[in-house]
């Protein structure tokens, strides 16, 4: 996998963890501090950009807190900033964009959440350790006052930084009670940072997972999209199904513990499907490549591509198991679960299309395909074939070798054969080769229903035989035209103009 988060150094976090720190910042960040102070206010930057720089990472994207009103911040910024805007203005936050950099400067808060509501109910405050106190984790609850640089940790974030603990600076209960949503972020930290959750927060987790229903299904998918898009998405996946926040997130997925796969290598389908995740994340590319990581197509349908089983297991005699038609019910389950988080059409056409596909290479290397089947799994595939690439290989989990090499030896043989004919054709878009004016033209038909009959008849033979001749084309076309009731019943192929044609 071409994409590499950092994950937490807990020698570099303690040998950064001094009172005043010494760290490398853009002049922006001190000029800006400089601006608040010189005018009486207070300016720290806050949260992940403070944990970024004991990972050694950087951003592009500044959080900063102060107790100035967004009232008082404005004229503070406005001629200094290169753009700012105050959509966040209601909730204390003033936007800017400043020497490439992204800023955003909120009034300390003290926030709270009515219990049923998704909107947070925001209350300004005046104390810098208040403000990091009501934030998610402790990793996130450091500041750095500015300009000085002055460490201000009161809740042990380095300590847990170094320990790669996830901790909550309150209560987990009262701080999951405040934003359910930070139980999602617990297990998209888990992901992406390589932390391990503190075990009073997977006990909250667990005992408030119902709580994560009064979000919106645009922010949990958000959260989902970081967590599968992480360095360990496998460890964020366990710990919502473990929790029981995956029974109102992805229920299909933890549905999957109760299924054992068909080949008994793991105790149940869903420890296959995260180690097909895994695979899958292996097989991604550098950014020049054909699916630069992380490619949260390729994941999502590497986590969701058995997702059909549970619904299809049938036990046969002799005390065998199928999953008959999985793929394709699998495929529908999936593209229901994403229109239920809010994911755009294209996306969730994508994922739901490699779950279709995802079998259809099995058979290959036992039977062999003709032409005409390899033209048609590149053609089904389209766009996605080289996820359906990866997908596929990363479906193999199997401990026994000699079984493994023998299925990627088939598709080695696959792929090399699906090089060779596109050489040979242009299978990118494949076409029939006749298009539908030269169709009604041949047969004298005006547009309709009988045109289309023909056109699929011919993108059938190009499928079959590849590029054919034009008379032969043409010869085949007549043929087809005469086996068909319209023919017979007076349809006359020679008049476009013909009037039973236009009843067509």
């Amino acid at each position: 996998m071409a994409h590499e988060e950092n994950t937490i150094d807990s020698q570099t976090v303690s040998d950064a963890a001094s009172h005043t720190v010494d760290f490398t910042l853009d002049p922006v960040v001190l000029e800006l501090g400089k601006r608040f102070v010189a005018a009486g206010f207070e300016l720290s930057l806050v949260g992940g950009p403070v944990r970024d720089l004991f990972m050694g990472r950087s951003s592009l994207d500044m959080d900063f807190t102060t107790n100035a009103t967004p009232e008082q911040i404005l004229p503070l910024i406005k001629t200094w900033a290169d753009t700012y805007w105050e959509i966040g203005r209601e909730f204390g936050t003033i936007g800017m964009r400043k020497s490439g950099l992204q800023i955003e400067i909120t009034t300390y808060r003290a926030e709270a959440y009515d219990p049923e509501s998704r909107k947070p109910m925001v209350a300004f405050g005046d104390s810098l350790i208040e403000d990091l106190q009501r934030r998610d984790f402790t990793i996130n609850s450091m500041a750095l006052r500015l300009p000085s640089l002055e460490l201000v940790d009161p809740f042990g974030g380095v300590r847990d930084l170094a320990a790669a603990q996830l901790a909550t600076p309150a209560s987990p209960e009262a701080s999951f009670s405040d934003d359910p949503l930070r139980m999602m972020r617990a297990a998209r930290f888990a992901s992406q940072l390589g932390v391990d959750v503190h075990l009073n927060v997977k006990k909250a987790m667990t005992d408030m997972a119902q709580r994560i229903q009064i979000i919106s299904a645009e922010r949990v998918r958000d959260e989902l999209v970081k967590l599968i898009n992480g360095k360990r998405p496998r460890v964020g996946i366990d710990l919502l199904v473990d929790t029981g926040l995956a029974e109102y997130v992805l229920p299909e997925v933890a549905a999957l513990r109760l299924e054992l796969d068909e080949h008994h290598r793991h105790k149940d389908v869903y420890q296959h499907s995260l180690q097909v995740l895994e695979q899958a994340a292996d097989l991604e590319t550098d950014a020049d490549g054909a699916v630069p990581g992380p490619d949260f197509i390729l994941r999502f349908a590497a986590l969701m591509h058995d997702a059909g089983k549970p619904a299809t297991r049938r036990f046969e005699a002799g005390g065998a198991v199928s999953f008959r038609h999985h793929d394709m019910v699998g495929a529908k389950l999936t593209a229901k679960r994403m229109k239920a988080l809010r994911f755009d059409n294209e996306t969730t056409k994508a994922v739901a299309r490699l779950v279709e596909l995802h079998m259809r290479f099995y058979g290959y290397g036992e039977a062999g395909w003709t032409d005409s089947a390899v033209r048609r799994y590149i053609t089904d595939a389209g766009p996605l074939l080289e996820r359906l690439h990866r997908l596929t290989r990363s479906d193999v989990t199997t401990r026994n070798q000699r079984k493994a090499e023998r299925l990627a030896f088939a598709y080695d043989d696959l792929e090399a054969r699906i090089v060779s004919l596109k050489e040979r054709e242009s299978l990118e878009a494949v076409r029939p080769d006749l298009d539908g004016a030269k169709i009604m033209e041949l047969l004298g038909l005006a547009p309709g229903p009988i045109v289309g009959r023909a056109y699929k008849f011919l993108l059938d033979q190009r499928m079959e035989h590849g590029p054919l001749e034009p008379a032969i084309v043409e010869a085949k076309l007549h043929e087809w035209w005469a086996q068909q009731p319209e023919a017979s019943a007076g349809v006359d192929p020679v008049s476009p103009t013909n009037p039973t044609t236009q009843e067509y």
